[in-house]
């Protein structure tokens, strides 16, 4: 192998993301390994003996120590989970590096790689909630400049009864929801690319006929090719990211429930919340973790336990155990 530790590491990150484009991540996802790259790279730079800017810093500088020492800097003022989320680019980019032989080895298990707690699911709160959203959005606001309730509810229907994320709605074309009558389904291309199908029940397909068809009365017929983007805004054009996530936080408002959303959930709140009720209603882990697409069975395995939690405190609440406390001084 070349001796290539002259080699700019800044480059380098450079040609790992023009490798990651071409399986098409969400640019989110793109941003995600930049700023985690750069950001401990310009902290290796700091580390370094004498002190290097971040364009400077070469292969030959990314020692175990100094990448050890970068990333204690690192974790220092942030959660776990983004300091999970930093190794884990970093591995990745050390693998490419060592699949395009540019490096001999990996250093990130010399490194140490923190363990991430599981995120916690963040339904709405209230137990009818859900359906106090979607029966206010369903009707008609005087105060909206443009109404559409039907394309509103559903993008509600389809986070509430498929549990898809916002890139995976933004991702749907029209031939996505297809099949016969009774085997109605929608296809999803899932995070990391992991593909999808979730069972779409009547009630929603009727939603989502009955959006379309309001689509095909603004916009014509031509707008609801099966290649068209399932989600439009309303001029016709593909929903983008900001866009929806503007559209579900516009939905909260007109509901009034804006206090039963957990903070930064938004759009995944009613993911959320699909998951949580799948396991009230006896789901496995196995089911969930194939209808939400996750990657491990302990991500849907989160849900059952806060399920089971939440049962125990609504027993604990139970006034009786006060009066059982008493019986007998306590003994």
């Amino acid at each position: 192998m070349q001796d290539k530790s002259d080699t700019s590491v800044e480059r380098l990150v450079g040609d790992f993301l023009t490798a990651r484009a071409t399986r098409k991540p969400s640019p989110h996802t793109l941003a995600a390994y930049r700023r985690d790259l750069l950001t401990v790279l310009a902290l290796v730079g700091e580390e370094s003996t004498p002190p290097l800017p971040l364009a400077e810093v070469r292969l030959a500088d990314l020692s175990p120590r100094v990448l050890r020492a970068a990333f204690a800097r690192f974790a220092a003022p942030r959660a776990a989970a983004s300091v999970h989320r930093a190794w884990s680019s970093w591995n990745a980019f050390f693998t490419f590096l060592v699949a395009e032989q540019v490096v001999a080895g990996n250093p990130m298990p010399a490194v140490g790689r923190p363990r991430a707690p599981l995120p916690q699911p963040k339904p709405l709160r209230g137990e009818d909630t859900p359906e106090q959203l979607l029966a206010s959005v369903a009707r008609e606001d005087g105060r909206q400049r443009d109404p559409w309730p039907e394309r509103d509810v559903a993008v509600l229907a389809l986070a509430l009864c498929a549990g898809l994320r916002l890139s995976e709605l933004l991702a749907l074309r029209v031939s996505s929801v297809g099949g016969r009558a009774g085997e109605r389904r929608v296809e999803v291309s899932g995070k990391g690319g992991r593909p999808r199908v979730v069972p779409v029940e009547p009630e929603l397909d009727e939603v989502v006929v009955a959006y379309l068809d309001s689509r095909v009365r603004r916009f014509g017929g031509r707008s609801v090719r099966p290649d068209s983007p399932l989600l439009v805004d309303r001029r016709g054009e593909p929903l983008r990211r900001g866009g929806l996530q503007y559209l579900v936080d516009s939905c909260y408002r007109r509901a009034g429930i804006g206090d039963r959303v957990p903070a930064g959930a938004r759009l995944h709140a009613l993911r959320h919340t699909f998951a949580t009720r799948l396991a009230e209603d006896g789901a496995s882990a196995a089911e969930i973790m194939r209808l939400l697409g996750h990657a491990s069975l302990a991500s849907s395995q989160t849900y059952i336990e806060v399920t089971a939690g939440q049962q125990r405190a609504a027993v604990r609440s139970n006034r009786t155990h006060r009066v059982l406390s008493g019986l007998w001084g306590g003994v």
